[in-house]
């Protein structure tokens, strides 16, 4: 039998070489983990509380594709590393035209052995009105090809032999991140950047490059509130607002925050080193994770924050956030009483399990603040999951299942 490389180890090698490369294009990057890890020490040393391994070496990446074969590939290529697509995210209703799904390990051991998720968004053609304009992104799209033969090559003896050994696991990262790598050099010319980004910067972003550079990596933070003060103290242009809910005894969710997206020198078709244009869209997001809810308690907490969102517009909207939430339980005992998150019996009694998805409107919210000012989209409530899915080539896994799980 050949001796293959496991699953966990190949997600922890890439994910740890996506954060080195990342460190090299954005250094802004170095500086949040450096907070991270400042903050992530002073709660340990306050609270005396001991945190997984996992902490240190968690990230979250994102990404944005342009097809539907590029979708499918991106999936048998976390295969290979162990991830599987959990969950489906329609950010049009927030004015973002695409849909989501965030790709991870899903059993507790492979969650402990490296957290490693991306969130993989795929543009919705049908949302381009411009119908000239949505054939020439077809078009576009077709002409380019994301993954090298190599990691092609890779991907499909992952697939017939059951794994990968010591040489192909290395080979397999480095030629797949290749595809997460920024490219200066633009696909399209200037003009038609610019007829893109009329319709929607991420439009722009997702069509005019040689393939889907990573746009954020995100460790996770023990105090997000500490985090963004640092941030700013620090002189880093960070986001007015903390996204998700409100701090509270008991985290719950997920809080995500970041600093606004970089302006980066790009070269279009057609132009010379010195006629150089500007893209924006690559940024740096710090998280804090909280319990995970059921169904019921997700209700509850849509309900408090379309309260807050619909609240009068001359209160501060973190104001009308912690009003709102006043009404949600934030102590253990009674979340759990209440039937509100998702806890696992523990030495000390229930703990509750901890939240490893995203939130659209959190993520929208992120992505909005990232494009200076630009007036939001209206794209109707039209959800596309069978799309999407058919896109995948299978259904995304129900993360309430896997919490309900993790609970029995």
């Amino acid at each position: 039998m050949p001796s293959f490389v496991e699953s966990n180890v190949i997600r922890a090698r890439f994910a740890a070489a996506l954060s080195d490369m990342y460190r090299a294009e954005v250094p802004l990057y170095a500086d949040l983990l450096t907070i991270v890890s400042d903050v992530n020490e002073r709660v340990r040393h306050d609270t005396g509380a001991a945190y997984g391994a996992r902490l240190d070496v968690e990230r979250h990446g994102a990404i944005r594709l342009g097809t539907a074969q590029e979708l499918a590939t991106m999936a048998r290529a976390f295969a290979v590393m162990g991830m599987e697509p959990v969950g489906y995210y329609d950010l049009a209703p927030a004015g973002v035209p695409v849909h989501s799904t965030a790709f991870r390990p899903v059993t507790e051991e492979a969650l402990a052995a490296n957290p490693f998720r991306v969130f993989c968004s795929l543009l919705r053609h049908d949302l381009i009105a411009d119908e000239a304009l949505r054939a020439e992104v077809g078009a576009i799209l077709a002409r380019r090809e994301i993954f090298s033969p190599e990691a092609l090559d890779l991907i499909l003896r992952d697939e017939r032999n059951g794994g990968l050994d010591e040489m192909q696991a290395d080979a397999f990262v480095a030629a797949l991140l290749d595809t997460f790598r920024w490219h200066r050099d633009a696909t399209v010319t200037v003009e038609t950047y610019q007829r893109l980004a009329a319709q929607h910067r991420l439009i722009a972003d997702i069509v005019a490059f040689k393939g889907p550079h990573i746009n954020h990596l995100t460790p996770r933070t023990l105090d997000i509130d500490a985090a963004q003060a640092e941030m700013l103290t620090r002189g880093i242009d960070a986001k007015d607002q903390i996204e998700g809910p409100p701090t509270r005894k008991v985290p719950i969710l997920l809080r995500q925050t970041s600093f606004k997206a970089l302006t980066e020198v790009v070269r279009f078709v057609g132009q010379e080193d010195d006629q150089a244009g500007r893209h924006t869209a690559r940024f740096g997001e710090i998280e804090q994770r909280g319990a995970a809810l059921t169904p019921k308690g997700r209700a509850l907490y849509d309900r408090l924050l379309a309260e807050a969102q619909q609240g009068d517009a001359a209160t501060p909207y973190g104001d009308r956030l912690t009003a709102a939430f006043a009404a949600f339980p934030d102590d253990v005992n009674t979340l759990r009483r209440e039937g509100l998150i998702f806890v696992r019996e523990g030495a000390t009694g229930p703990e509750p399990i901890t939240y490893e998805d995203f939130l659209p409107v959190s993520a929208a919210g992120i992505f909005q603040s990232n494009l200076s000012g630009e007036a939001q989209h209206d794209y109707g409530q039209a959800s596309s999951q069978e799309v999407f899915e058919a896109a995948l080539g299978r259904a995304v896994t129900d993360p309430f299942a896997l919490y309900a799980a993790m609970a029995e």
